[in-house]
């Protein structure tokens, strides 16, 4: 069986994949980084964390199923696209395509104010979130996305409104990408939903592919 590797997003840690895992059989093939520490202590910027993440992957010396929620997805994405050989298959949860810059200016401006603490359950703390938002304002893969080759499963809750667009997007521009909509959950499936998530999981993972 190819590696699972579940990647976390920047509002959570590796362990906010615990419980979805706990429901699911697992011998030792689910791997769950964290995004800082794989960054071994360079600047906080998407080229940096995405270079780091790129490494990871490939010091398995095989095919990886790649699942990835929100910042975990888009990593996810961009090594599918860079390494289609190294990619069994590919699930992107609460994933957008491209940055909503609007939405991304108003999130910022509303970080500024919460307290340094806020940030303690979070993957990054204020100084490196600011910076890795700052890195991919830009970031774009509307054009990119039919070039996906693996088995694709979008996954979004059915109250996480900001990504429920890039998830139908996704799911209509990914050769054969199958779309699920978890109901009464919201951006963060993997702990408000880790059940359902896990059951999902299992059926993709037990396709023949």
């Amino acid at each position: 069986m190819a590696i699972k590797i579940f990647v976390h997003g920047s509002g959570h840690k590796a362990a906010s994949w615990a419980e979805t895992i706990s429901y699911m059989p697992c011998d030792g093939d689910i791997m769950c980084p964290d995004l800082p520490s794989i960054l071994e202590g360079k600047e906080a910027r998407y080229e940096n964390l995405y270079a780091s993440f790129a490494g990871y992957c490939n010091a398995f010396g095989e095919e990886i199923h790649l699942c990835g929620l929100s910042l975990g997805g888009m990593l996810a994405l961009n090594y599918a696209l860079d390494f289609p050989q190294k990619t069994k298959s590919l699930v992107l949860i609460g994933t957008p395509h491209k940055v909503p810059k609007a939405a991304f200016g108003f999130q910022n401006m509303v970080f500024r104010f919460l307290p340094e603490s806020i940030f303690a359950a979070m993957a990054f703390d204020k100084k490196d979130t600011f910076a890795l938002g700052r890195s991919m304002k830009n970031w774009d893969f509307s054009g990119r996305v039919r070039q996906v080759a693996c088995p694709t499963l979008i996954l979004c809750g059915q109250k996480d409104g900001p990504n429920m667009k890039s998830a139908h997007f996704l799911a209509q521009n990914i050769p054969n990408a199958k779309l699920e909509i978890l109901e009464d959950t919201g951006h963060a499936v993997n702990e408000e939903n880790p059940r359902a998530l896990a059951n999902l999981l299992q059926e993709f993972y037990g396709r023949s592919f």
